[in-house]
């Protein structure tokens, strides 16, 4: 079964991201974490979190968080020669260049203005690739 990490502060955004899984019959595990923090440590297994193996297929990352935003987050997983290759989406309200050039510079996959939705989202060029993405 795939993996979805979804780093996310807000429970309706994540609940609108897990609809909208559903709603395609995309099997599915989805690990949600609050923070960029709790992110890693899902990744790292570390600070009691057992770590997600295999590592997930995908990452939907919020930007704007508390104690370690989604820029930060990134930050630290391009950093890391382990979770480079996994691929990015942001999931998020910023349409700000600035967020998205630096997101761009970060090597993510694609750029998602929320809410979630693979049929009416203003990024559906990117909602698409991370659907043809799970469902392979």
């Amino acid at each position: 079964m795939r993996s979805v990490l979804l780093v996310e502060d807000d429970i309706f955004d994540t609940m609108t991201a897990e609809k909208s899984f559903a709603k395609f019959n995309i099997p599915h595990r989805l690990y949600t974490a609050f923070n960029g923090e709790e992110g890693l440590d899902l990744l790292l297994g570390r600070n009691g979190a057992e770590a997600i193996r295999p590592l997930p297929e995908v990452i939907l990352l919020d930007l704007n968080m508390p104690r370690m935003n989604g820029h930060e987050f990134l930050a630290e997983l391009r950093g890391n020669p382990d979770f480079q290759h996994i691929p990015v989406f942001i999931t998020t309200t910023s349409n700000m260049d600035v967020d998205r050039l630096n997101a761009e510079n970060l090597g993510v996959s694609g750029y998602i203005i929320k809410p979630l939705d693979f049929e009416s989202s203003p990024d559906l060029a990117d909602s698409l690739s991370l659907l043809e993405r799970l469902l392979k």
